[in-house]
């Protein structure tokens, strides 16, 4: 750990993107609760009724780091 937080800050955020996609990837192999599941499906209701689909993560995340 004490290696990873050597890093210059933009590697880490890089890191913490490129763990983040790899458990997008394998996120078959999580259980949810039923709590869990509830709540997805609301927010999917929220989200088909509403028809906003968002901004690209790439662009938000364009913006932040124009902002540091």
């Amino acid at each position: 750990m004490s290696s990873i937080l050597k890093l210059p800050i933009e590697d880490r955020i890089r890191l913490v993107e490129d763990i983040w996609d790899s458990i997008a990837d394998d996120q078959s192999v999580l259980d949810l609760s039923e709590a869990q599941r509830m709540e997805l499906d609301k927010r999917l209701d929220a989200f088909e009724k509403d028809g906003e689909i968002g901004r690209e993560a790439s662009e938000v995340i364009a913006e932040i780091r124009s902002r540091l």
